[in-house]
């Protein structure tokens, strides 16, 4: 390149430096001569609100889908109703009121008057022996002049009958035993009579007390009996220990005691076979199983015997044997539900000693409850 081409080109440099240096120049000037802009004047707005939109047919469905209502308290539950001793003694006593209409419609005291007195005791199912006794002290006090009409009569005999069934231990007893120890109630008692029924009731009621209960389905000899007993068992929260069918009735019983100590329960209730107490080996049993129910850990503090009040007198020769075999210490009145007279507490009572610690008066667990004397006599009476 030679010199000449060299000078044109830094004159070119030189020319479009000069250009850019005026062009900035221009800009400054103006930008620097614009007068300040005068400041905007505050505008006080209002924010206004949205117009609501009303949900859609989704949305509501979602939200009625999602919104709990408050729950309504529970009703409280009503409370449990039994029949009555007096409603079951119902039709006895209508039978005694007719005769004792009669004995008052006379006005004095003859002859007829005892004899319609023996006949509603005798058909009550009192028994001849406790019918001779009461009458006999009341003829003694007609005859000291103690007594001289005849309602002062028919108020004497319901207080003596009412006397004669006071003063017993009624209670079901459950002791303290020692530490690894258990109480046994045995249930005794012919066939038919409500006996499994009853223990299923007594483990019920014993379980809404607060105590643990073993049932032993010593009844071996009805397979239906372990079956029912197993339903109660359920129903109770209790256990059920049970052997094979046909088996011995006391080995049933010891394997429940040894369980029930073993585990710290309360309460053994024992099932025991429905035997005819005139049958000399099915008693032989029975004493067997009562002796093994009370070897240790098992403590037998109670042996109740269940008796169909249907039954009249017969109940009585029933409750002499099972006294003698068992050494009860308790009757358990069952199916008192209308048809039966029930007189034979007076007999139990009276000529065996024996209490009447609870009666049955009808099929739920409620209707099995502790016998009130003073409650059964005023239903024979009506008042």
């Amino acid at each position: 390149m030679n010199a000449q081409n060299i000078l044109l080109i830094l004159l070119g440099v030189a020319l479009v430096f000069g250009l850019g240096v005026v062009v900035l120049n221009r800009r400054s000037g103006s930008r620097a001569a614009t007068p300040p802009t005068a400041p905007r004047p505050v505008v006080e707005t209002r924010t206004t609100a949205p117009t609501p939109v009303p949900p859609t047919r989704e949305q509501t469905s979602a939200a009625a889908v999602t919104i709990e209502p408050e729950p309504e308290p529970e009703p409280e539950p009503e409370p449990v109703s039994r029949p009555s001793i007096r409603e079951r003694m119902a039709r006895t006593a209508t039978a005694m009121a007719g005769v004792f209409g009669g004995v008052r419609a006379r006005g004095g005291i003859t002859a007829d008057t005892w004899d319609d007195l023996e006949e509603a005791l005798l058909k009550a199912d009192v028994g001849v022996g406790v019918t001779d006794a009461l009458l006999d002290g009341l003829r003694a006090r007609v005859k000291a002049k103690e007594i001289d009409s005849a309602d002062g009569l028919l108020s004497a005999l319901q207080s003596e009958m009412t006397a004669r069934l006071a003063g017993a231990d009624r209670a079901l007893h459950l002791e303290t035993v020692p530490v690894g120890h258990v109480n046994v109630w045995l249930f005794v008692g012919v066939n038919g009579v409500g006996k499994t029924t009853t223990i299923g009731k007594v483990a019920a009621q014993q379980a809404a007390l607060g105590r643990t209960v073993v049932l032993a389905a010593g009844d071996t000899f009805r397979a239906a009996a372990a079956e029912q007993l197993g339903t109660w068992a359920e129903r109770s929260g209790a256990e059920l220990v049970r052997g094979n069918e046909g088996g011995d009735p006391s080995a049933v019983i010891f394997d429940g005691v040894q369980r029930a100590a073993a585990k710290g329960s309360d309460l053994v209730l024992g099932d025991t076979a429905g035997r005819l107490q005139n049958k000399s080996n099915l008693m032989d049993e029975l004493r067997k199983v009562r002796r093994v129910a009370g070897r240790e850990p098992g403590v037998v503090t109670e042996v109740l015997l269940v008796i169909d009040a249907t039954t009249g007198q017969n109940g009585l020769a029933q409750a002499r044997e099972f006294a003698e075999a068992a050494g009860v210490t308790g009757v358990v009145l069952s199916k008192l539900d209308g048809s039966a007279k029930g007189g034979i507490v007076f007999a139990i009572e009276t000529e065996l000693g024996i209490p009447v610690k609870l009666v049955g008066l009808g099929e739920t667990i409620s209707d099995l409850t502790e016998f009130d004397p003073d409650e059964f006599v005023s239903a024979l009476f009506g008042n």
